[in-house]
């Protein structure tokens, strides 16, 4: 019983709500899926948890033509459709429906901008989210500045692709420089607002267990592996121009791989954090050929086929990737980092395992079996983190050795109203209002991130190679597992 209280008294201070000072947030593509679906329903969670007070202020802006009363309907259908959050009173939605206000705008025009900046507030933050097309950042920033919106304490949110190669990502960079400066811009990745993932950090830098341990030394090997169930929907327009190496690998992954190998921060500050992320990637060795496996699911008799989605017989975008990384530094020479993810594979599952090597010597004859220390930190779903060790079996009989987990899964060992953690976007929208970039992306480190993926790219176009065809609902081509049984390794199980 002691020990619960103890877990008590930790969950109250994680859990603890701190209230973020009235803002001003305008959402450009504020009618759009991403608003819909996200951003929205999770304002309005962090409104019901009282970090969000009554005098903010949220303006939808998009060609849609609508007044005010229209949008506040929009975002009731919205909330209604997709916050699954039951612990969020619903009697406080209208009082949350009267911080939105919505005006009409040309994004490469100037209908509406005067109308948008006489709803701004003069003496409080001011965010502006863009949740359009890349192809619209730069028109939206010119305009902001041309009718002086935009001030030294104002940010801007972009959301990804931030490009599709290094060029392109370059000129982004650019235009967004011309009119933000970078301590401005808030690069998201919703990945990186998920609690498993800042647990990470945690656990490596808080505990003296992990970092002694945590190199080529002791590491046989890591993976990491973000699986979906769900084939490309509705996004065949988009996916298909860009596939799994430009939608998943260049940033989700990257970003997992980065915080898994970098070395400790002097301090937790954001671009100490963001400094050691560049040097991972600046150190990835290239890729070759023989290194990673594409492949594209096929259809059943059920689901169909990636081609039939995008309805493009020839395509050859990839829906899969498997590589093996190396990163050529001191910590990490010799240690391979093994990456996965596709789309339409067995179960959505999204995992780091960090796979430590073999005792040097077994001393218990009776056991010929293979057993090995995994630290595994689960994303999605049940996110949390356990640790596999070597233990005897109970009973008589002899030393019998079983693997079993030390497993905090967070809904079980804190409890389900304590792991009702915040969506990742609620998380990053009030990091962006804090002026908080830790969980951001820099510029420097995007097109370093695309200086790599590049190259990978360039050699696919080159060789004119079809990706393999894999079944849907399995773990991928066939090819992928041979990439680590060359190297006397297994992928984890993708469990359903």
């Amino acid at each position: 019983m002691l020990k619960k209280r103890k877990i008590g008294k930790v969950l109250k201070m994680v859990s603890r709500v701190i209230p973020v000072a009235p803002f001003d947030l305008v959402i450009f593509g504020g009618t759009g899926d991403l608003a819909r679906r996200k951003i929205l329903p999770g304002l309005f969670r962090r409104y019901c948890a009282g970090q969000i007070g009554n005098q903010t202020h949220i303006i939808g802006a998009a060609r849609n033509g609508m007044d005010s009363a229209e949008y506040q309907e929009f975002v009731r259908k919205a909330i209604a459709e997709f916050d699954d959050d039951e612990g969020c009173d619903m009697g406080k939605l209208d009082d949350f429906l009267g911080l939105m206000s919505y005006v009409t705008l040309d994004a490469r025009g100037d209908t509406g901008w005067n109308t948008l900046a006489g709803m701004l507030t003069s003496d409080r933050i001011r965010a502006f989210y863009f949740s359009v097309g890349p192809g619209l950042f730069g028109d939206l920033a010119t305009r902001l500045h041309k009718h002086d919106m935009a001030r030294s304490d104002s940010r801007i949110v972009v959301e990804k692709p931030f490009g599709r190669d290094l060029q392109s990502a370059r000129a982004l960079n650019k235009v967004l420089a011309e009119h933000f400066d970078e301590t401005q811009i808030y690069r998201i990745d919703h990945y990186l607002g998920k609690e498993t993932v800042q647990n990470l950090m945690a656990v490596r830098f808080g505990n003296m267990l992990f970092e002694p341990l945590w190199n080529s030394q002791y590491v046989d090997h890591i993976q990491i592996t973000v699986a979906e169930s769900v084939g490309v929907g509705t996004r065949g327009g988009y996916y298909d121009k860009s596939g799994a190496m430009r939608d998943m690998v260049q940033n989700h992954l990257m970003q997992l791989l980065c915080l898994i190998a970098m070395e400790p921060p002097a301090k937790f500050d954001p671009d100490a954090v963001r400094d050691e992320k560049l040097k991972v990637i600046r150190a990835l060795d290239p890729v070759e050929m023989d290194e990673i496996v594409r492949g594209q699911y096929q259809g059943d008799a059920t689901h169909p086929s990636y081609r039939d989605q995008v309805e493009d017989h020839e395509s050859t975008t990839e829906t899969f990737v498997a590589l093996r990384a190396h990163i050529s530094n001191w910590r990490w020479s010799g240690t391979p980092f093994y990456l996965r993810t596709g789309k339409r594979l067995r179960t959505r599952a999204s995992e780091i395992a960090v796979v430590f090597k073999d005792a040097p010597h077994s001393i218990f004859e009776e056991d010929d079996r293979h057993h090995s220390n995994i630290l595994t930190i689960r994303l999605q779903p049940n996110e949390g983190i356990e640790l596999g060790v070597t233990i005897k079996e109970p009973g008589p009989g002899g030393m019998r050795l079983i693997d079993v987990p030390l497993d905090m899964t967070f809904a079980e060992a804190l409890g389900p109203d304590k792991a009702d953690f915040p969506d990742a976007y609620e998380r990053l929208i009030m990091d962006v209002i804090r002026g908080n970039q830790t969980l951001f992306m820099r510029g420097d480190e995007v097109e370093a991130a695309w200086a790599w993926t590049d190259p990978i790219i360039a050699q696919w176009q080159e060789s004119e190679a079809a990706p393999l065809g894999y079944a849907s609902g399995s773990s991928g081509p066939d090819d992928a597992l041979m990439l680590m049984h060359r190297d006397g390794r297994r992928w984890r199980e993708i469990k359903p």
